[in-house]
């Protein structure tokens, strides 16, 4: 099994997206032989550009930080959270609380139904990657219909 990379998940991420490294750049606002660089774990992103990243392709900033920086895992802990608390758990109360997203992105009653069983199904690790499973359905449904 291949060790998770700041790099593999950059990589896995934007072709999710379907988005090649020069088009990630442009978004990114860097050039492409620099997204080329973070994904052969060649340089390290600055923290504006990591979280630029994050709101970009749907991922954790604490995850891509962690990532980023792994001698930093010891300092980053989970006190804030609850004792026992999951952070699947969290993620799904955080994203079904937020009524402004919710809004912002038409998700209906239904919808919600569907995610709340998708997060049973494994580890959903924040809110934003929710919309990403809630588009590529959308997407999915809308392919069989025509």
């Amino acid at each position: 099994m291949k060790k998770k990379t700041l790099g593999s998940v950059l990589k896995q991420q934007r072709e999710a997206f379907s988005l090649t490294q020069r088009e990630l750049a442009h978004k990114l606002g860097v050039k492409a032989s620099h997204i080329a660089y973070l994904e052969n774990g060649r340089r390290r992103p600055s923290l504006s550009l990591l979280s630029r990243i994050a709101d970009t392709l749907g991922l954790d900033k604490q995850q891509l930080f962690l990532l980023a920086h792994p001698e930093a895992r010891a300092l980053v802990t989970a006190k804030d959270e609850p004792e026992g608390t999951d952070r699947r758990d969290l993620s799904w109360r955080q994203f079904s609380s937020d009524r402004a997203l919710l809004a912002r992105n038409s998700v209906t009653a239904r919808e919600l139904k569907v995610l709340q069983q998708v997060n049973l199904l494994g580890r959903v690790s924040s809110p934003r990657q929710y919309l990403f499973i809630l588009n590529s359905i959308r997407q999915a449904v809308e392919e069989e219909d025509r």
